[in-house]
């Protein structure tokens, strides 16, 4: 397990569904949350493949941060179909300042342990993350 900034162990299992995510694609999403009590951020959600990001956005906690990793299909101009692996760290305004700091202290650790990670998002509201700016960022 690897330590992150702020004492974060990263389980293994995060990396290990990360992995089967991008090379074999059995999920369409992936929630990670920091269990305080075991010192560790976990896998608390995975998307099967048939989900879609509406599903995704409606797994994600109203008032609480987690991490995510969605894999977003898409057409190109030329219509040549694609796919882009997002990352997105879910920081609500209403969610506990202690939570915010932890999940911002640990962010960029976490991120290097999950090898491919194609396009970054930070959003604190729903609207930041909605699925016209996910295909923004995806082109």
């Amino acid at each position: 397990m690897a330590n992150s900034a702020s004492g974060m162990a990263v389980n293994d299992d995060c990396k290990l569904k990360f992995l089967e995510l991008k090379a074999k694609r059995t999920h369409r999403f992936i929630i990670y949350k920091i269990d305080e009590k075991l010192k560790q951020i976990i896998v608390e959600k995975l998307g099967e493949p048939s989900l879609n990001y509406e599903d995704f956005t409606t797994n994600l906690p109203p008032n609480e941060c987690r991490y995510a990793i969605y894999d977003f299909d898409f057409f190109t101009e030329e219509n040549v179909p694609k796919s882009k692996i997002f990352f997105i760290a879910w920081s609500p305004d209403t969610s506990k300042v202690r939570s915010k700091m932890l999940y911002a202290s640990s962010k960029e650790s976490f991120k290097r342990e999950l090898d491919g990670i194609q396009v970054e998002l930070q959003a604190t509201d729903p609207s930041e993350m909605d699925l016209d700016v996910i295909k923004g960022r995806a082109n």
